[in-house]
């Protein structure tokens, strides 16, 4: 064999190697970005910034945050189930919204969840909260449904998201309230409407809930889960007030389904760093949520069974599926 043909052959064995060689590359090749449903200033950015800061710090790589609200967070979601399956594309978000929309919507952003995406690494669990104005003459959930039986359909509430849609429905069936739900872009667009009367009360996230409950526009009348919890034991849950409910909401790390095993893997390593530090568990019982580390595989099976939990709410709920 000559030595040209000899080159020719190496240089096609060198160029078919080049793939495998550039897919054997260790995660990440490049930046992570993490996909928030709400808008800048929402409650649930606030969370995500935190966990793409932390993320950053232990990866050594650059965190972008993208924000794509809309569609009770459906445009988010489907964004992510259709990225490339590298690790670089993560929808951090509240699983039980995902689940939860599987049955909400008629058509949802992909059929199934649990063949849509695959659950990275679990971060809190938490409840929802039933809010009014702190100038509200409302102290207790008893209180304020006595005052919205009364006012009938010229009640009014504000949600906004599929959780917050679904704690309002069952609130409703279980008092027999029959107030008018109205579904806001971000909880932070109901204040105006709250503080004025024009809406009576409101379901929204614990990160939102607190906070303006702490710098006193809002009061938090109940949360949703059956237990009280951790961050926040002095809040009544619904059930204790006689409103029975269990709805828990979860946050995770979602990748694309196809995903890399050992890619989910590290995404759940440096999840349990952060979720694992002690300014982490302050930042999370600061938004109302206790600490929740699982296995991949554990979370996908909860992803999995949420997703017949809520359709089973749903229904108790009688609400009919949108879009």
């Amino acid at each position: 064999m000559t030595f040209c043909a000899r080159r020719l052959i190496g240089v096609m064995i060198l160029a078919a190697a080049l793939p495998a060689m550039a897919s054997a590359q260790p995660y990440p090749t490049q930046d992570i970005h993490f996909i928030c449903t709400n808008p800048p200033g929402s409650g649930a950015d606030v969370l995500v910034r935190y966990f793409a800061s932390k993320i950053q710090e232990v990866s050594g790589r650059t965190v972008l945050v993208e924000n794509r609200p809309g569609a009770g967070g459906n445009i988010a979601m489907e964004l992510v189930a259709r990225s490339k399956p590298d690790g670089h594309t993560v929808l951090v978000h509240s699983a039980a919204a995902v689940a939860a929309s599987m049955g909400l919507f008629k058509k949802p952003p992909f059929p199934d969840a649990g063949k849509a995406l695959a659950v990275a690494a679990t971060i809190n669990r938490q409840p929802f909260m039933l809010v009014v104005d702190a100038g509200a003459p409302y102290r207790t959930a008893g209180e304020l449904t006595a005052a919205m039986k009364a006012k009938g359909t010229k009640a009014s509430y504000g949600t906004q998201s599929p959780f917050g849609t679904v704690m309002g429905e069952l609130y409703k069936v279980a008092t027999g309230v029959t107030a008018v739900e109205v579904n806001y872009r971000s909880a932070a667009d109901s204040l105006n409407d709250l503080a004025s009367g024009s809406l009576n009360y409101a379901t929204a996230d614990p990160v939102f809930s607190l906070a303006q409950h702490r710098a006193g526009r809002l009061r938090i009348l109940g949360i949703s889960t059956a237990e009280r919890v951790k961050a926040a034991p002095e809040l009544p849950t619904m059930t204790e007030q006689g409103v029975p409910m269990d709805l828990t909401g979860w946050w995770a790390a979602m990748v694309p389904q196809g995903t890399p095993v050992a890619t989910i893997a590290q995404l759940n390593k440096w999840f349990v760093e952060v979720v694992s530090s002690d300014e982490t568990r302050k930042f999370l019982a600061n938004m109302g949520g206790d600490t929740l580390i699982e296995t991949p595989a554990v979370a996908q099976e909860r992803l999995v069974r949420d997703v017949e939990k809520w359709k089973d709410h749903i229904r108790v709920a009688k609400i009919q599926p949108v879009g």
